[in-house]
């Protein structure tokens, strides 16, 4: 009685669980640009200048500040990825306007130290000092002053210029600039310097500096990018995509649920239930680890579900061969689920396999597909191999799974030992 109890505790739990929780999990799992709707650029990314090489650092670098220019428009958390050694990819989900997104992604980011020009209002720089290329390749550190304050160490690539320059703005300001953007408060030049080095000290916050270092150093790399492909995703398309994969899903899933229960009477509804399970668990997975929901995800979660209904197949089928075969209704259960358990765990073993390949070469979409099916199929055998056989354990243990027919097997089945 005490392991009967156990089972219906555990199922009123988990029920009321999934009840509470699952709407708000709902609102809450981001959806990608296939679903939403907005806008996707691949860039090729080239050198600004003839020399010039692209390496990862300048690379990843220039997808920060897509990224962080992608912020600006006010749109859902762009994702930026890079591909290959020159190419960077840009999804922005929720976009009404594509020419804004274009005009905000064309150029790159353009760092510039500038001073005031005869004739600038005050507080005004307009005339271009140095540029981002005029910089070493990350040559911009953080480190602190005599005082302990915190300042930026940056050195230049043309000794004389630089020295020419703080000669001139002896006792001025040297305002930096990304873009048309005032980056911090204008530092003094306090000194002439020769050397081809300075530093920047001011009132920064270690996560100012660190910011402000990053610019300089993505100012001494910049790179061209060149549109090779984008695509436009309406809103309306998105969600109208989303409702039609929901609404297919809830009506195959029902009729997945009552070919079990029919086929396999109360082991199925075990099934069932367990199914159900794994469905919350991976929704709570997709919000706690931020995944973002896409039509391939989509696809790895349907794939993941139609393993998870052959997994409790073979264990049921497995079950009933026993049963048929004259065993017992508990040593059918145990020889069922042991068997079942090796042939299920190869199959998912060799799957994940395949999909780890997939994401470590794979890109984009690819990676996306890999790495939900890999989840889904993790969940799937802690809910369809271990909860469903504990559950259908308990039931056989309490008495309460003690006839061939509650497994769907016809008296007239079974053989004789």
């Amino acid at each position: 009685m005490k392991r009967f109890l156990s089972f219906i505790l555990t199922v009123l739990v988990l029920t009321a669980v999934m009840a509470v929780s699952t709407p708000g999990l709902l609102d809450k799992v981001r959806l990608g640009l296939d679903l939403k709707g907005g806008f996707e650029i691949l860039y090729q990314a080239s050198p600004m200048e003839k020399g010039q090489e692209i390496t990862r650092a300048s690379l990843i670098r220039t997808a920060e500040s897509l990224e962080k220019r992608a912020n600006v428009l006010g749109t859902s958390e762009p994702e930026v990825t890079t591909e290959g050694t020159d190419r960077i990819r840009l999804k922005i989900a929720g976009v009404t306007d594509e020419a804004e997104v274009r005009k905000k992604m064309k150029e790159p980011a353009q760092l510039t130290f500038r001073s005031a020009a005869p004739g600038d209002p005050e507080g005004t720089f307009s005339k271009v000092e140095l540029v981002g290329s005029d910089f070493v390749e990350n040559a911009a550190t953080i480190g602190r002053d005599n005082l302990n304050n915190i300042e930026i160490s940056i050195k230049v690539k043309d000794k004389d210029k630089f020295a020419e320059v703080t000669k001139r703005l002896l006792g001025q300001r040297l305002a930096i600039y990304l873009d048309d953007t005032l980056l911090s408060d204008p530092p003094v030049v306090r000194a002439v310097l020769t050397d081809g080095k300075a530093s920047i000290s001011g009132n920064y916050s270690l996560k100012e500096a660190r910011e402000l270092a990053d610019t300089i150093n993505l100012g001494a790399l910049p790179l061209k990018l060149t549109e090779k492909y984008s695509q436009s995703v309406g809103a309306t398309l998105g969600k109208q995509s989303l409702d039609e994969t929901i609404r297919a899903g809830l009506v195959g899933s029902v009729i997945i649920l009552l070919f079990m229960i029919i086929m396999y009477r109360i082991p199925g509804l075990v099934a069932g239930f367990a199914l159900i399970v794994h469905t919350w668990l991976l929704i709570l997975v997709f919000v706690l680890a931020d995944f973002t929901l896409t039509l391939p995800g989509i696809a790895a979660f349907i794939l993941g579900i139609g393993m998870a209904v052959d997994a409790n197949i073979i264990t049921n089928e497995r079950i009933r061969e026993e049963m048929r075969n004259g065993k017992s209704i508990m040593s059918s259960v145990k020889a069922g689920n042991k068997t079942s358990f090796r042939t299920v765990m190869d199959s998912n073993i060799t799957t994940i396999i395949v999909a780890a390949v997939m994401f470590a070469f794979g890109t984009g979409a690819v990676k996306g597909f890999a790495l939900i099916l890999i989840v889904e199929i993790l969940l799937s055998i802690l809910t369809n191999l271990y909860f469903a056989h504990w559950m259908l354990g308990v039931l056989v243990k309490s008495g309460k799974l003690a006839k061939p027919k509650q497994f769907g097997v016809k008296e007239s089945e079974i053989s004789a030992l």
